[in-house]
């Protein structure tokens, strides 16, 4: 079929990725969707999707949750999708594109977006069964259903896709290994000591790494499906499943056979506009283009600014050439995730300029490696952070210029030294914020200033920005915050839509007035519009958490399933149980000091056995079980009890663990009795609801085996007795803890945690962790010394009779709910139907163990990315 040149300009679009639909918006945003008929010729099945989030269909986003692609747009614009019917031929002298199906269609002006293609070395066996390529959803589909049968898997490539290919196989419960040609994971991205940090991390994950060796061979058996791999050391690796993510080349062959210029190593050579050298009515953009710097960019950022240069391009075409954007070259920075890890590189990562000298910060312990260059005179030229990239908006947005303060501070993390705290107000307005969409922060502040928009997402849809890789939603919303405040205009910090107060100050009209219900608090202290209500799922657990910090001293329950209590509680809280991925729970005892009897490790097996538990220890010195359908959980618990276990409150905002090695009992290096004062801690302050989770530790010597410096409070033994450190977390954002005092006895160290402990929950805001908090409240550490050791506030005193009360009050929150039958009607899964069990709920087995069935998931649902969700919450009040 052949489709007759129309009268109006026709543009062809070849291919439809996240590039391709970034070009349609251009169009559209110029006004020649309304002026030009616009035909896309996309291969894939679907319209364009998030390529970059491609690893979080493994975490149970849906591939249409992936899609960057709004079916309105397309029909509000006229735009003539055609999906799985690729460009098969272009006619350059007649100006026709020949589809797959047969379809002809001229065009006027033509623009190849078709991305690119796994590059799969060409070794012996690479086109065996179970072997695969990591680049699209189906890719996706392919590997997760062959991995069913497998228990082993390899990722040739370790690169930015071949770490997301391994959390993905690791993921899907395989055992495994990446194999990687260079002397170092992610070449490209970082150097040999952040390549070193990340290996030790993804080492610690389970995972195995075969670095400095390729792939020879992939063996196969007589069914010719893969059973191994030949490394070029001579070694053999056993696996079931084999993924190539070795890199990606230029899909070009379209414009090869039509006669276009390509580079000598691949891709479409284009100018400064995007338009082909061969062609001047024909545009390459994206992954299959040569850019005009004789580089190929294979980061979604550089295609999203060759979209605009060419809708720009074919706008200007017949008019005032000023009009005209340019193309010559992009900013590579990176700030990705990857098995958990954070990574991140700007600028000149590795130091190619003539002079300049390197800054690094490593922690190997922590993970942690960061590295900043800096020319002669100061200039920040760029770095490498590995484990803690929080930085790194801020960072790369200073690239270029003289950064106020000494880059020495800006690598070390808060705790070891005095960071700097830069905030939004430091950085120029041509400093570039958002680099998938080059918006700097002038731009952000003209959105505030010029156009009204007070919450970031507002500013989001004005300006693009943090709508691609997400990295800068945090600077967006400090950003907002800081301008607003500038122009004079009143920044709403309350909770949330129901109450104007912040949390602190709730929890002082709680503590004040002996306020024991949220109920009562909202319709006397809520906004005007919210009293009455049920309040909103923000401030229900929050002053939930509150009344139970209090509630021995307001005269509130201190159970959490009393009464009202019951509904302030999130999902975890109702059940006294952690939800797991698929609908199940996790039943985790405490287990203080992570000393056990073997009797009571006995009692464990056979309940998970019994139950067909998934049992795990974990880092917090505890045994996880995890499986349990809702109805089993109360008689789970009754045999807990019966066996002398409490709940270990894993589901709770409250203390967790208070980790231990082993001291000087047995240690030849322990200068204390590092257990006895675990056990103690972690019986004195267990059940302690706080505004987020609290973790300890305690090491017997410096040594520090128990990491006691990474946790919220944590303790280190001295000859002299012990030292207190205070404001550490590891986790996603990880921060050494704070000396707080030191060459303590048993009794001083126990009352200044008392008193640390009850501040902290006292000023904290909602969710925030005491390493967020001590950076946040004014003073910092000297302010929480003062108060906390030399009682500047004079509160002390109080502080300490509430911890006294929460002592005395403690009750086992299982305990009690299995005495009370009122309490265990609650644990079912159908209200109407108690007897039926969830017919999702099922599991499969795995390594003599079991794990979720997860294909009788039927609901799919995009998890929200607690930053973002945080920031917009906020500025949406």
């Amino acid at each position: 079929m052949t489709i007759a040149p129309e009268a109006t300009p026709t543009i062809v679009l070849v291919g439809h990725g996240m590039v391709g639909q970034r070009f349609l918006e251009a169009l559209a945003e110029r006004g020649l969707t309304a002026t030009h008929r616009v035909v896309v010729l996309c291969e894939e099945p679907r319209p364009a999707y998030d390529r970059v989030q491609l690893t979080s269909y493994f975490s149970g986003r849906t591939p249409e949750d992936l899609s960057v692609t709004d079916p309105r747009f397309i029909e509000d614009h006229g735009i003539e999708l055609r999906v799985g019917d690729p460009a098969e031929s272009v006619d350059r002298e007649a100006r026709e594109v020949t589809a797959r199906s047969g379809l002809v269609v001229g065009y006027d002006v033509l623009v190849l977006a078709t991305g690119s293609y796994p590059f799969v070395p060409p070794v012996p066996g690479k086109d065996a069964e179970g072997c695969f390529v990591y680049r699209t959803i189906e890719d996706l589909l392919a590997i997760e259903e062959y991995a069913k049968n497998a228990t082993t898997g390899a990722v040739v490539g370790g690169g930015l896709l071949g770490l997301e290919a391994a959390g993905a196989l690791d993921g899907l419960g395989l055992t495994s290994h990446i194999v990687e040609f260079a002397p170092r994971l992610m070449p490209v991205q970082v150097d040999e000591g952040g390549g070193a940090a990340l290996l030790r991390t993804i080492e610690d994950r389970g995972l195995s790494v075969h670095t400095g060796v390729g792939t020879q061979e992939i063996v196969t058996g007589a069914d010719g499906s893969v059973t191994g791999m030949r490394l070029s050391d001579g070694s053999e690796l056993a696996t079931d499943l084999v993924v190539f993510s070795a890199g990606v080349r230029p899909r070009d062959q379209l414009a090869r056979d039509c006669g276009l210029t390509v580079g000598e190593r691949g891709g479409i050579a284009v100018d400064e506009q995007c338009r082909t050298v061969a062609d001047p009515r024909v545009f390459a953009i994206g992954e299959c283009a040569l850019a005009a710097d004789g580089r190929v960019y294979g980061l979604v950022a550089p295609g999203y600014e060759q979209a605009q240069t060419a809708a720009a391009a074919i706008a200007a075409d017949g008019t005032d050439e000023a009009d005209r954007l340019t193309f010559t070259g992009a900013d590579l920075s990176t700030k990705l995730k990857l098995l958990g890890v954070d990574v991140a590189s700007f600028g000149d990562a590795h130091g190619t300029t003539d002079g300049c000298l390197d800054v690094v910060y490593s922690d190997s312990r922590a993970g942690l490696y960061k590295k900043l260059v800096v020319g002669g005179d100061g200039t920040l030229l760029g770095g490498i952070l590995v484990g803690d990239a929080e930085a790194y908006g801020t960072l790369r947005a200073f690239t270029g210029s003289v950064p106020p303060v000494p880059p020495e501070s800006l690598v070390l993390p808060a705790g070891a030294g005095a960071p700097a705290q830069l905030g939004p107000s430091a950085l120029p307005d041509e400093a570039v914020v958002c680099s998938c969409h080059n918006v700097t922060k002038g731009t952000v502040r003209g959105a505030v200033t010029e156009h009204g928009c007070t919450t970031v997402p507002e500013v989001k849809k004005c300006t693009k920005a943090g709508t691609g890789c997400g990295s800068c939603v945090k600077v967006l919303g400090q950003l907002v915050t800081a301008e607003l405040e500038a122009g004079g205009v009143e920044v709403d910090r309350g909770l949330c839509g129901c109450f104007a107060q912040t949390r602190e100050e709730l929890y002082e009209i709680v503590h004040a007035l002996r306020v024991t219900s949220h109920r009562e608090l909202l319709d006397r202290y809520g906004r005007e519009g919210a009293r009455g209500g049920d309040g909103c799922e923000v401030c229900k657990p929050t002053v939930g958490s509150v009344i139970a910090s209090l509630a021995p001293v307001i005269g509130a329950s201190g159970y959490v399933l009393d009464g009202e209590q019951a509904a302030l509680q999130d999902t975890n809280d109702h059940f006294l149980a952690n939800l797991q991925r698929n609908g199940s729970y996790s039943v985790v005892p405490r287990i203080p000091g992570g000393e056990i009897a073997p009797e009571k490790l006995i009692v464990i097996g056979e309940i998970a056995r019994d139950f067909g538990l998934y049992t795990k220890i974990t880092g917090g010195q505890r045994i996880d079980m995890f499986g349990a359908r809702v109805e089993q959980l109360p008689v789970i618990w009754a045999r807990l009890v019966d066996a002398g276990f409490e709940s270990g409150h894993a589901y709770g905002k409250s203390l967790r663990t208070v980790k231990s090695c082993v001291g000087q009992t047995w240690c030849r290096y322990g200068v204390q009795d590092s257990v006895r004062m675990a056990i103690d801690l972690e019986l004195r302050y267990r059940g302690l609801r706080s505004p987020h989770k609290l973790k300890s530790a305690v090491s017997g010597c410096a040594r520090e085996c128990a990491e006691a410096r990474s946790k919220d409070f944590g303790v280190i033994a001295t000859a002299s007795g012990w030292n207190l450190y205070v404001g550490g977390n590891g986790g996603a954002t990880p921060r050494h803890a704070d000396l707080l005092a030191q060459d303590l006895s048993d009794a001083e160290l126990v009352r200044l945690v008392d008193r640390f402990l009850m501040f902290y929950i006292r000023t904290a805001d909602r969710l925030e962790r005491t390493s967020a908090w001590l950076e946040r409240i004014p003073g910092g550490l000297d302010h929480v010394r003062d108060v906390v050791v030399h009682d500047s506030l004079g509160i002390c005193d109080e502080l300490e009779a509430q911890m006294r009360a929460h002592v005395s009050h403690y009750r086992d929150e299982w305990a009690e709910t299995i005495e009370d039958p009122e309490k265990l009607a609650r644990f079912v899964s159908f209200v109407n139907a108690p007897d039926t069990p969830d017919p999702v709920v099922g599991f499969v087995p795995e390594r003599d163990q079991m794990k979720p069935d997860l294909p009788l998931l039927t609901i799919g649902m995009r998890p929200v990315q607690p930053e973002e969700a945080a920031l917009e919450g906020s500025a949406q009040r």
